[in-house]
């Protein structure tokens, strides 16, 4: 998957663009006007805007500039770091929406909530793009909730940026508008209404085609209002599949004799195991699952470059021992979040087509 383009390449060639140095154009996007904007919509996976979107006009205004895929796992916390950093996750080392913070107590670290007690530079380490950018002179802006401001995972993944916190559609657009005055100018816009509305009751769902109806609107919109010759791509951090099957962990099954710890997600799941156990726990898991399961050990993971062609030392500790990917609409649930994940209709992180193949639109 990571020999497709993704997220880094996104980035990497839109600030070449813009000068910034030590990035290349792998998509050859060329060189624009000095204004460029990403707009991401969390959740808008290809399969479901080629189902829907001729609903909305807007849609067939836009053109496609290439097919991208999320890496894995295709989770917000993850594609946004791979957004942020143009590095894969075995380099940034955010490699899902949980996992085991190193030398702890057996501690998540939940990337979208984040902890007090870890420092999100120190855990995220490399250079972001955006303050790389910021040091060429590039002008560069954050528009999204202003609930994200100042968060342990926008310090982590998107740090360097002027933050604009504004909340609805038209402070957004007016925002994002602003921002891309000066030249040279990069503003990265982020909506997560749609992945909501697909938690909650399911992609295609009357609550989804509304929240799409105002990711069309906020798209026209700010197309319509950024200064002329502005760049405007249009992009998401993942799709998400309709969950109809699932499986608790350890309920009628022994799959946790020897787990200390569950993270990840229910479609990417990083299981952590006791000491000594790791070989008989992973035989265990593929004789239960057989074929509905992708079954990964740590080094397996690695030899098959899951995240990327480089995994830093900080990647290895934070990986599960196991990492379980679900096939086709499996979910795998813990135990202890049952309501909280069996009450999800949409659900995200594996590697199936809907979930990893995103689009990359822009003005015609």
């Amino acid at each position: 998957m990571n020999d497709q383009f993704g997220l880094s390449h996104l980035t990497n060639s839109i600030f070449h663009s813009l000068g910034t140095p030590d990035t290349s154009d792998p998509l050859r996007l060329g060189k624009g006007e000095e204004r460029e904007c990403i707009i991401l919509i969390d959740g808008m996976g290809q399969d479901a805007l080629e189902k829907f979107s001729d609903q909305f006009t807007i849609f067939s205004q836009l053109k496609t500039q290439s097919n991208l895929l999320a890496d894995f796992p295709s989770t917000t916390a993850t594609s946004l770091s791979t957004l942020g950093t143009g590095t894969l996750p075995g380099v940034h080392g955010m490699l899902g929406y949980t996992v085991r913070v190193p030398r702890s107590d057996n501690r998540l670290l939940n990337a979208l909530k984040w902890d007090e007690r870890v420092d999100p530079v120190m855990w995220q380490k490399v250079p972001t793009l955006f303050e790389r950018a910021v040091t060429a002179g590039v002008c560069v802006t954050h528009v999204a909730a202003r609930r994200y401001e100042g968060s342990g995972f926008t310090q982590a993944a998107l740090r360097g940026a002027k933050y604009i916190g504004a909340n609805g559609i038209d402070e957004m657009v007016t925002a994002v508008a602003a921002a891309l005055k000066p030249q040279p100018s990069f503003v990265y816009t982020y909506l997560n209404t749609l992945d909501a509305a697909g938690h909650n009751e399911g992609v295609g769902s009357d609550k989804w085609l509304t929240a799409l109806q105002q990711v069309a609107e906020f798209i026209t919109k700010v197309i319509s209002s950024v200064p002329s010759g502005t760049r405007v791509w249009i992009t998401s951090d993942h799709g998400m599949v309709n969950s109809t099957a699932q499986s608790i962990l350890g309920q009628d099954n022994q799959l946790l004799t020897n787990v200390s710890l569950i993270g990840g997600e229910p479609r990417a799941r990083h299981i952590y195991i006791k000491p000594g156990a790791e070989a008989e726990t992973i035989s265990q898991w593929r004789e239960f699952y057989r074929d509905q399961v992708q079954v990964l050990s740590k080094a397996e993971a690695v030899a098959k470059k899951l995240f990327g062609d480089v995994v830093s030392e900080d990647s290895l500790e934070r990986m599960g021992d196991l990492i379980a990917i679900p096939n086709d609409d499996l979910i795998l649930v813990d135990p202890a979040r049952i309501r909280e994940e069996t009450g999800m209709v949409g659900h995200h992180g594996g590697v199936t087509d809907i979930e990893v193949k995103i689009p990359l639109l822009t003005a015609k």
